[in-house]
């Protein structure tokens, strides 16, 4: 950056220190697309997830900064704006070419910069920089060398975040998304849904979020006769059944051993049980190499104002139900409790445990 002035050296500088200050994705990316905002002469940048669902590559939009107000697009919303990759050449060029940047201009005249985020080696989102004049040498000296350091720095939060095996969140990062989830709606927003879903459907089934605990049958046994290298080949398949069968924006996380937790976004007590249950089918359809057939329990329980350790109880009751009563399937807490089969309130048990 040697082409870059005493005048922009200093607050490119306290940009990249509020940068790396961050320990949270979208906190990071909103301080990048403003800090790339203030530091250029651009008309707007965005932030673009990519995503897949029923095997094909979607893209929603994460925030916009325009006229210098950011805007977001909340992760809890009754829908998921998104459009299919196939709407954006440039982002498939860049995928099908592993390129790190595509330059284009538009036929209005518009100059459009598009920069790739690779993780793991794919494309997980992209930056789109709009400019009406054509970005100078010394200005793409900053954008890369900011959004470098964003890409540097977003995969050291992401190896901290992640279990090492199956790539799935761990344990660490579950009370912050646990929160996220649980008060994403307040109130008066939940209120006004309500009386939206009336308006449209007077039987609607209301809405909310949903924390499962998963836990593999007799895996045990599968360490036993096979070895620990076919359990953990075990893992990373249920893994990659979790990660197909849940969308793209359900949170997905390996407590350790054989035990996962998801929690589910907004979606009507039925829907979830079907989601629940198709994953619970599609793990008992496939054949894993080796070991043959594999099958999951399933605990899940309405996320309410509670604390991760009561809600987890909760779930943990409920597939602990499942366990006792068969295993290779799903129960709902509240639908146990309520026809007497389990107390209210936390209980403990020596077949899952979590703390």
């Amino acid at each position: 950056m040697q082409d870059i002035d005493d005048e922009m050296k200093k607050p490119l500088l306290k940009h990249l220190v509020e940068i790396t200050a961050h320990r949270e994705h979208s906190r990071l990316a909103i301080s990048v697309i403003s800090a790339l905002y203030q530091l250029t002469d651009v008309q707007s940048i965005r932030m673009l997830d990519i995503f897949t669902m029923r095997d094909e590559l979607y893209v929603q939009e994460k925030m916009v900064i325009r006229d210098g107000t950011v805007h977001t697009i909340a992760e809890h919303t009754n829908d998921d704006p998104k459009e299919s990759l196939s709407s954006y050449p440039a982002m498939t060029a860049c995928i099908r070419n592993h390129l790190n940047e595509y330059q284009e201009v538009t036929p209005e005249g518009m100059h459009v910069l598009w920069l790739p985020v690779w993780l793991h080696g794919k494309m997980n989102s992209c930056l789109e920089i709009r400019s009406e004049h054509a970005l100078s040498p010394a200005m793409m000296d900053v954008i890369h060398g900011v959004f470098h350091v964003y890409c540097n720095y977003q995969a050291l939060l992401d190896y901290s975040e992640r279990d090492a095996l199956t790539g799935l969140f761990n344990r660490k990062t579950f009370d912050e998304q646990f929160t996220r989830y649980a008060f994403a709606i307040a109130p008066h927003e939940a209120h006004s849904m309500e009386k939206d879903e009336r308006r449209h459907d007077s039987n609607a089934e209301p809405k909310g979020h949903w924390l499962a605990v998963v836990d593999i049958d007799h895996f045990k046994q599968v360490n036993d006769r096979y070895g620990h290298l076919y359990g953990d080949e075990v893992l990373i398949l249920v893994a990659n059944i979790l990660r197909a069968s849940f969308r793209a924006h359900d949170r997905i996380f390996r407590f350790g051993g054989e035990e996962f937790v998801i929690l589910l976004r907004s979606t009507t007590l039925s829907d979830a049980r079907k989601i629940f249950d198709r994953f619970r089918q599609n793990v008992q359809e496939y054949d894993f190499p080796q070991v043959g057939k594999v099958t999951v329990s399933l605990g899940f329980v309405n996320i309410a104002r509670e604390t991760p350790v009561v809600i987890l109880g909760h779930a943990d009751q409920a597939l602990y139900h499942a366990k006792k009563s068969g295993r290779n399937r799903i129960c709902y807490y509240q639908e146990l409790v309520n026809s007497g089969v389990l107390r209210s309130g936390i209980t403990t048990n020596d077949t899952v445990e979590f703390f």
